[in-house]
């Protein structure tokens, strides 16, 4: 059977989950019983801790505990979320595993599963829609189920009109995989701009010639409202700004257009956190070979390799460029 490795749209599908758990860290206040169990909590706090220092090798613990919490209280939105989230994480940075089986699919299932749960739980989280889209993309790919691609793609699009702020990027990031001269990508790329504006509530140049601007205005913008969980760095999240940039800096080279890649890369360093940022030293060789990368970035996948430069999706900090502290 043939290794997952040679499936790298699943990554581009899977990957968007982890860069979006700055809205999942605010979840806790939607779904389920207002007094959550004791279980349930000590479950988070595992969650959080193997999320935030990288421990992919302690997945399965985490796993378990949260698992656990949630056969306690199957009412629990939370529970039932962090057990998505721990099963998207596994598949999503599976390169790390010297060499990932075939079977880890499966883990896609199970996020699917377990986010549909959420949704059903707390109906109105826009957040839980759009994880809940993307596991259902990923998994219509595997199957190569068009139906169930249409209905990822209608979630998905509900989710996007409930909080643009939070699931442009959702939406956009799950067609990055896509050829850069397919129609599919370029509307992915317009997303990450769109999503940009609407965190920094002003028209943004499509060549990056005022991204200082928005870099001061966004705080100020959306820093009393409920957008800054998805634009702006958090506890939860403590890197949520440099990750953006690095992706959409990416998803700049792949185009074609180095020049803006490096402004958009650039902007990760007005971050108040970038000097703390485990990945710095990525996004400074990004800016240094932009334009040598937009080769690397559209050259079609080798199937068993793994890439020695891949973009921010397929890579082993997919999730973990928003997230390591």
């Amino acid at each position: 059977m043939k290794p997952v490795s040679r499936f790298p749209v699943v990554t581009a599908l899977t990957a968007v989950l982890c860069c979006l758990a700055a809205g999942l860290a605010t979840a806790q206040s939607g779904g389920g019983a207002p007094g959550r169990q004791p279980a349930a909590l000590e479950a988070d706090q595992l969650f959080w801790q193997t999320f935030h220092s990288a421990d992919y090798a302690h997945i399965q613990d985490s796993i378990e505990a949260s698992t656990a919490a949630y056969l306690r209280d199957p009412n629990d939105a939370v529970s039932a979320a962090h057990v998505g989230w721990l099963h998207m994480w596994r598949v999503a940075e599976r390169h790390r595993m010297q060499q990932a089986p075939a079977s880890i699919t499966d883990d896609i299932v199970l996020a699917r599963k377990y986010f549909q749960k959420a949704v059903a739980l707390a109906p109105d989280d826009a957040r839980y829609r759009g994880f809940l889209a993307s596991a259902i993309l990923a998994e219509a790919q595997i199957d190569r189920d068009a139906a169930l691609r249409q209905q990822g793609s209608e979630i998905m699009g509900q989710a996007v009109s409930d909080w643009p702020a939070f699931n442009l990027f959702t939406a956009g990031f799950v067609a990055s995989g896509l050829p850069a001269s397919s129609d599919g990508f370029k509307q992915a790329l317009e997303q990450q701009w769109q999503n940009l504006e609407v965190c920094g509530h002003m028209k943004v140049d499509r060549h990056g010639n005022n991204l200082d601007v928005l870099a001061k205005n966004m705080e100020k913008a959306v820093g009393q409202s409920r957008d800054a969980r998805a634009c702006l760095n958090s506890a939860k999240a403590p890197h949520n700004e440099e990750g953006f940039f690095l992706n959409m800096g990416d998803m700049l080279t792949k185009s074609g257009d180095w020049q803006t890649a490096r402004k958009v890369y650039a902007t990760a360093r007005l971050s108040t956190g970038y000097a703390q940022w485990p990945y710095r030293d990525v996004l400074e060789e990004r800016i240094r070979d932009a334009e040598s990368n937009v080769a690397v970035f559209n050259a079609e996948a080798q199937p068993g390799k793994k890439s020695a430069n891949p973009m921010m999706i397929g890579s082993d900090f997919s999730c973990m460029a928003c997230h390591h502290q």
